[in-house]
């Protein structure tokens, strides 16, 4: 059993601020640790339930957050930025049997985290298709190209509720709720033992429920906090702007969104 972990920072328990999220900050290497915790919870819960190969892909920021030192032996980590337009999924190809996802977060525009976006912080809000995009959606389109089920995810509760309605048959773990500016959170004793108990459920289960239904066409829209941007980003190859704030991005395939997303909202 092969499995690919996509892990971010911003959902794992305890994490709030901004501060806490950017490593030129003191507070941040706190929560950094937590989020090494967490993975390595995930992993040591995935080889127990019978994986052979885990390729974990630190996401956040310059994806040099997790402590390469911890990661258990049969584990590889991804860190760095390459540069390649799937990021988060960068290493992810047709030979894995799932996808998990760790630390993940609410979308941009949404009430449920004081650290809500998607991928930065220029957008007001995304959609796709008509729906509040979040990496969550992002990545997993991603990996339903590659026909490659998705399994699994942890983080704040608005994303947890997003993902099921995406996926139905995903095996969530919620780390906190977010309410204004603040976040309401579980004790980290607890998240390690729900992550490890509900991966193995997760793992038991029938991966072809995890299959993500890919739409006919996508219609991608980004709607820019600063007018600026919007503006210089509608001249990008295949971009229209709909009106001052945002720009579209249509296609039947789902490739052309990932390169589009991954320079104009950079």
């Amino acid at each position: 059993m092969k499995l690919f972990i996509s892990a971010d920072i911003e959902g794992c328990t305890g994490t709030t601020l901004p501060a806490e999220t950017h490593n030129t900050e003191s507070r941040y290497q706190a929560y950094a640790k937590r989020m090494t915790e967490e993975v390595v919870a995930v992993c040591e819960a995935a080889l127990e339930a019978g994986a052979t190969e885990i390729v974990v892909k630190d996401g956040h920021g310059d994806a040099t957050n997790i402590d390469p030192m911890r990661m258990p032996k049969g584990v590889t980590l991804i860190r760095g930025k390459s540069g390649h337009p799937y990021n988060m999924m960068f290493g992810l190809d047709e030979s894995f049997d799932g996808v998990l996802y760790v630390g993940y977060h609410s979308p941009a525009g949404s009430p449920e985290s004081p650290l809500s976006h998607t991928s930065t912080g220029n957008t007001n809000y995304i959609t796709l298709n008509g729906k509040r995009m979040s990496e969550f959606m992002l990545n997993s389109y991603t990996a339903g190209m590659m026909n490659v089920p998705v399994l699994f995810i942890s983080g704040d509760e608005g994303i947890c509720n997003l993902a099921k309605e995406m996926v139905p048959e995903i095996t969530t773990v919620s780390t906190k709720s977010g309410c204004g500016a603040s976040t309401i959170n579980k004790d980290p004793q607890t998240v390690i033992e729900e992550l490890k108990s509900s991966v193995k459920e997760a793992l038991s289960k029938d991966f072809s429920k995890g299959k993500i239904e890919m739409p006919e066409k996508f219609i991608y829209e980004a709607n820019y906090k600063d007018l600026r941007k919007a503006y210089q980003m509608s001249f990008f190859p295949g971009v229209k702007a709909i009106d001052e704030r945002t720009n579209c991005v249509e296609s039947e395939n789902y490739h052309d969104i990932v390169v589009a997303h991954s320079f104009i909202v950079y």
